[in-house]
């Protein structure tokens, strides 16, 4: 394996390196292994009951010769079977199971059946197009369901050091590279929606192979050059789409939802597809650790500013309209008709990952923090058989139904998709967390995220095994013991400081010590042995949110955190119309602990009919405040008991 990370100042450990061992984190984690990867398996081959139909298992015994019939569901739906199988093979990696394991071989051998003499693998081009491959990037996803085929196989290898699925990938990579690139007789083109690049990097870092990392630069630097590619392809298929066959198109799809419109490098706002958009930015960054790019690295702090400074919710969620899935502008951030993609939310989080590899900046640390804890657990339901697409920020039941506006706002989560990228991208995620926890250079471990875990890794020429003990998000203090240290010798080790904790204190085996500070990480550096222990207390005070006053949607209205975790009100608490509830601006916020959680309880009011009677829709005379009791839940588990109404952002 590779480990030319020329910009790079850490790396992530190896997941087999580091067991979860966690109150809040490890239910998640078993969830996934025991619940939802075997119920998206069963997903997979059609037997959920009144769930949307997958088509994946049936596709690829099409496309191997196994059974006859047609091709069913979305141009790219054999990304499923890969995002399910990236999953297992994390999950193999910290848990082996030999059944789960005898599952996932049977599935490669199938896909491995599927795949074409020359390499190529696409069960849709296969099956329903064979002459047309490569013919429509802009639409059809091809390289994209290459990549997540080739992350599923570097997964899968690093899991289980089986290497059939890696070949696979291997062979449909190299004919990839065959055919694109700007030697004489390729094509120029790039996937209208980003992915593979990102995962060329990771087939790099497996295989120590230079010409994947030189196709993934190629594809990043092609994007947004003039004659844009894409759009002479489009002209080449007579102005038609895959989307509306047979139908002449006067203009093509707008380039920014591509983030084509412009060179990567120029791009100062993010725009366009939300999920595109930030695989893209982690490959960026990928490219600037393996290729020393300092100026993909100056484009990718850019865009971070833009998107977590004017286009991100509270929550970590991104994607402020349904329409495209996309950004739309700074500071546009509705809370009743958003989308915020759950695959967007993990998108951010890999490009934090990425960011903080290339600078310990704590604000990176945050919004990984932020997105894992609210939005991308809140898409998962406590039984792990039910999933949210949309993750909006203010429900009403009633609007759903009734405003085609709101039809993509759901109060249920739904048993599956017939688009079904965002369940296994939550299992692909959630399975390899300790990747997320720290990240370390030869002398220095980072710690990004505050969950309970034991590793063991080298610093300083020292083997070294650490557990981390951690009460968040319930309460605030977290431990870190050095369980074994062989040897002698100075190493560091950094702690993000939480930039909701407004008050940080620090021991040393029982002792106040007073670490330096930088960009948001507390740093201590000393001859560590067996023994000692840091003990971290965080301020877990419920903290009153405020948005940027240009951001229409909240004036006049908070939010609540505490800690990492973002709260709502639900009807079930609170009564229906909860727009019309007030928090005063100087009511306590007092905690009460419900089980394992905690809610937050305040004494404000309710806006109410002066006269009942008076059906006018309007009226002079003003509305009466009544007093109620407010409660707020944590944004994370809205929507597991009794279907209602969601409020983030309350009026104050």
């Amino acid at each position: 394996m590779t480990t030319d990370h020329r910009l790079a100042l850490s790396s992530p450990l190896d997941l087999r390196a580091v067991q979860v061992q966690d109150s809040y984190w490890s239910s998640y984690v078993n969830l996934i292994r025991e619940t939802v990867i075997p119920y998206q398996w069963e997903a997979m081959n059609d037997r959920i009951e009144s769930a949307e139909p997958s088509h994946v298992i049936r596709n690829f015994r099409i496309a191997a010769g196994l059974e006859e019939g047609s091709f069913g569901g979305f141009v790219f739906q054999d990304t499923d079977m890969y995002k399910w199988l990236e999953a297992v093979g994390y999950s193999l990696a910290a848990t082996p199971d030999a059944d789960l394991e005898r599952i996932a071989d049977e599935a490669i051998k199938l896909i491995a059946s599927a795949q074409q003499e020359d390499g190529y693998l696409n069960t849709y081009f296969s099956i329903a197009e064979p002459s047309a491959r490569w013919s429509n990037l802009m639409d059809c996803h091809e390289m994209y369901t290459a990549g997540h085929l080739i992350e599923a196989a570097v997964a899968y290898y690093q899991g289980t050091g089986k290497s059939t699925l890696l070949n696979v990938a291997i062979r449909l990579a190299d004919h990839i590279d065959t055919h694109f690139g700007d030697e004489p007789g390729k094509l120029r083109g790039y996937d209208g929606h980003q992915e593979i690049e990102l995962a060329l990097v990771k087939l790099y870092e497996i295989t120590g192979e230079e010409r994947y990392v030189k196709l993934a630069s190629f594809f990043i630097d092609e994007r947004g050059q003039q004659p844009n590619y894409l759009v002479e392809e489009w002209e080449k298929r007579g102005r038609i789409t895959y989307w509306t066959p047979g139908v002449v198109q006067r203009e093509h799809q707008d380039l920014r939802y591509l983030q084509a419109h412009k060179p990567v490098r120029e791009q100062e706002v993010a725009t366009g597809h939300a999920v595109r958009a930030v695989y893209m930015y982690t490959a960026m960054a990928d490219l600037a650790l393996h290729l020393g790019d300092a100026s993909l690295l100056a484009a990718c702090q850019r865009l971070w500013s833009n998107v977590v400074n004017k286009q991100m919710y509270v929550t970590g969620s991104i994607g402020s309209t349904h329409h495209g899935e996309a950004f739309t502008f700074d500071y546009d951030l509705p809370n009743d008709t958003n989308y915020s993609e759950t695959c967007a939310s993990i998108g951010l989080i890999f490009f934090a990952r990425r960011m903080l590899q290339l600078e310990p900046n704590g604000e990176y640390g945050d919004v990984m923090e932020r997105a894992l804890y609210n939005t991308v657990t809140a898409a998962l339901a406590g039984d792990g058989q039910s999933f949210f697409y949309v993750n909006p920020l203010e429900v009403w039941p009633a609007a759903s139904r009734g405003n085609p506006g709101k039809h993509h706002i759901k109060s249920i989560r739904q048993q599956w998709f017939a688009c079904a990228c965002c369940p296994p991208n939550i299992s692909r995620l959630l399975s390899s967390l300790g990747q997320y926890i720290f990240t370390s250079s030869s002398d220095v471990l980072y710690t990004h995220l505050y969950i309970g875990t034991e590793t063991t890794l080298t610093l300083a020429g020292r083997q070294v095994s650490l557990k981390l003990e951690s009460g968040l998000p319930w309460n605030g203090q977290v431990r870190l013991h050095v369980a074994t240290a062989a040897g002698t010798g100075e190493f560091t080790i950094a702690m993000r400081l939480p930039a909701w904790s407004q008050q940080t204190s620090f021991t040393l085996n029982g002792s106040p010590v007073e670490p330096e500070i930088r960009q948001g990480f507390a740093y201590l550096t000393r001859d560590w042995q067996e023994g000692d222990v840091i003990t971290l207390e965080f301020d877990m005070e419920p903290k009153r949110i405020y948005a940027h006053p240009n951001v229409r949607a909240n004036a006049g209205r908070v939010a609540l955190q505490r800690g990492p975790l973002v709260y709502c009100f639900e009807e079930m608490d609170n009564g229906a119309a909860l727009p019309n509830l007030i928090l005063p601006a100087d009511a306590e916020i007092r905690l009460v602990h419900n089980g394992n959680s905690v809610a937050l309880h305040a004494e404000g009011y309710r806006q109410a009919d002066v006269d009942s009677e008076n059906t006018s829709l309007y009226r002079t005379s003003p509305l009466k405040l009544e007093k109620q009791s407010i409660y707020a839940v944590p944004y994370t588990q809205w929507g597991n008991r009794k279907p209602g109404e969601m409020l983030v952002w309350i009026r104050e």
